[in-house]
């Protein structure tokens, strides 16, 4: 009985143990994935002469909201501010859109090549963009919408965030059972209907992923915006934070203050669908 308690009690104190160095494991993880933020958001409140101090300051002394000032009044901060988030909206609406009627078609209309067409779908996926830049640039040239915010929308649209939006609604799509759809045409139910009261309400969490990926993929994007907008109005973000130097070379006191309030849109998405892209994770752990 001694024994049965003795073995009892230091196997309470390795459970113990196992579960103090798995929290203290996952406690450092998240302080060096949140250090890049924290650094980000106190040097947004820097001084010039603090930022390049040695050693380091990690903690703004004295505090100063100059660089919001200016990035706000001296620089068209709001303008490059304005064309990424209409532009990210508007793309990531496309990618729904369109990604969701593909998907649809690809999971539950039979037609034939719908294989092969899937396979090509799949391959302009794999395709960096890097690779296929200079004919982008050349066909967006020749249509008219080089210097153009409507270039920047229709690329990730059909190119790499639609397809794999595509991807992502498909596999989505082929979850939802035939008989279902079959019962709603017995109903007299039309396709478009079916797809509307039937196959995008029980997509929701793969929507809310879509969304929170586009949105991203679009609000960082970098490459493309540089290679297609001349026009300093027509700037997205990422190239106005590139923008923040002087003779002196990068402001980067202005830069992490622009990036610091250049996040907040990033996280009013994710808090907004955080409910539904946590259920899908959920969801493909329990498939798995």
């Amino acid at each position: 009985m001694k024994t049965k308690q003795l073995n009892n009690e230091h196997a309470r104190r390795a459970a113990i143990f196992r579960r103090a160095v798995k929290y203290a494991v996952c406690i450092l993880i998240a302080l060096i994935m949140l250090f890049p933020m924290y650094w980000m958001f106190t040097t947004s409140f820097k001084t010039p002469m603090n930022v390049a101090k040695f050693p380091p300051q990690w903690w703004p002394n004295p505090w100063t909201l100059e660089n919001y000032v200016e990035i706000f009044t001296q620089r068209p901060f709001l303008k490059y501010l304005w064309n990424s988030l209409y532009t990210a909206a508007l793309t990531t609406a496309g990618v729904v859109l369109f990604s969701s009627l593909a998907g649809d078609a690809f999971a539950k209309i039979k037609f034939r090549g719908s294989s092969i067409l899937f396979m090509i779908i799949l391959c302009g996926m794999m395709m960096p963009v890097e690779v296929t830049i200079i004919p982008i640039y050349t066909a967006l040239a020749a249509l008219g919408l080089a210097d153009n915010h409507l270039g920047i929308i229709v690329v990730p649209v059909f190119g790499y965030c639609g397809a794999f939006g595509t991807f992502l609604m498909r596999q989505n799509f082929l979850t939802v059972p035939s008989e279902l759809v079959q019962a709603a045409k017995l109903d007299g139910a039309s396709q478009p209907r079916i797809f509307l009261r039937i196959m995008m309400p029980m997509a929701v969490s793969s929507i809310s992923t879509l969304v929170i990926w586009t949105f991203l993929q679009s609000w960082n994007n970098f490459l493309l915006p540089l290679v297609l907008l001349s026009s300093s109005d027509h700037f997205t973000l990422p190239l106005g934070i590139s923008l923040l130097s002087n003779e002196s070379g990068m402001r980067w006191e202005l830069v992490m203050a622009a990036a610091t309030f250049s996040s907040v849109p990033i996280l009013i998405v994710f808090y907004m669908c955080q409910n539904k892209f946590m259920a899908s994770l959920s969801m493909s752990g329990m498939k798995g």
